[in-house]
């Protein structure tokens, strides 16, 4: 086998390094002695192994409180997020209930998979002891409604959500699950333990338990009906569907 043989077999049989939104809060379940905002960090990312990757301006990035969608693309920061560009900012949480921050990202360019990537991505913040609106579809093109309260678990519990896609349920979807391996507290003894796959019942339900404390992301992958141009071609358009989840250590 020539030299171009063996690198293009090595490539077909390398497992794929999974992509995620990531909208990661400095605490999610903000108390009375906590203080009055949380600090949140916007990244596009290979959370596992810290690899960052540009995230350019978000299309859209709001938090969503009883129905309330406010707004806070203008509030972004620019910074370095795991070696790359990224955003943060600080917010303050002025209500008790569930906050819900979601972010829209401009569609990447992915040469390894010949195709665009549009990750909907949301985290869901607790303040003050009250977890009302824990469930709270936001109607985005594609999201994970969660099933299982999106915070306040036990590792070890599970986390149940349905994958939705232009608001109906996507039966037996494919959702990859990753840990944010935040200061490489931990390392995998596979290539294949670091992304898990797992796929949704034929109601687009799918569960997961943690074995670790921290954040895990879930990503619901689909393909757009569009595709998008790039140099002269139509390319198709990956759509995830990405709720980070925390667990706390028991």
């Amino acid at each position: 086998m020539s030299r171009i043989a063996f690198i293009a077999a090595l490539m077909l049989t390398t497992p794929a390094v999974a992509h995620y939104g990531m909208i990661i809060p400095s605490d999610p379940m903000l108390a009375q002695e906590d203080g009055r905002s949380i600090d949140l960090t916007l990244s596009f990312s290979h959370p596992f192994e810290e690899d960052g990757m540009v995230l350019e301006q978000p299309e859209a990035f709001s938090v969503t409180h009883e129905g309330e969608v406010t707004d806070l693309l203008g509030d972004l920061a620019e910074a370095t997020v795991m070696g790359a560009p990224g955003f943060t900012l600080t917010h303050d949480l002025d209500r008790p209930g569930t906050h819900v921050f979601a972010m829209t990202p401009v569609p990447y360019w992915e040469p390894a998979e010949d195709a665009f990537i549009q990750h909907f991505t949301k985290t869901y913040v607790s303040a003050y002891g009250d977890d009302e609106g824990w469930d709270a579809e936001l109607g985005l093109r594609t999201e994970i409604v969660p099933l299982s309260k999106p915070f306040g678990l036990w590792a070890g519990n599970v986390f149940q959500g349905i994958v939705n896609l232009e608001g109906e349920p996507v039966p037996y979807a494919e959702i990859e699950v990753e840990f944010y391996n935040e200061g490489q507290q931990t390392s995998a003894p596979s290539e294949l333990m670091i992304t898990q796959t797992i796929k949704a019942d034929e109601n687009g339900v799918f569960t997961y338990a943690a074995p670790g404390s921290g954040w895990w992301g879930f990503a619901a992958l689909n393909t757009a009906p569009e595709t998008m141009e790039f140099e002269g071609e139509e390319k198709a358009v990956e759509l995830g569907a990405v709720i980070w989840v925390h667990f706390e250590e028991w």
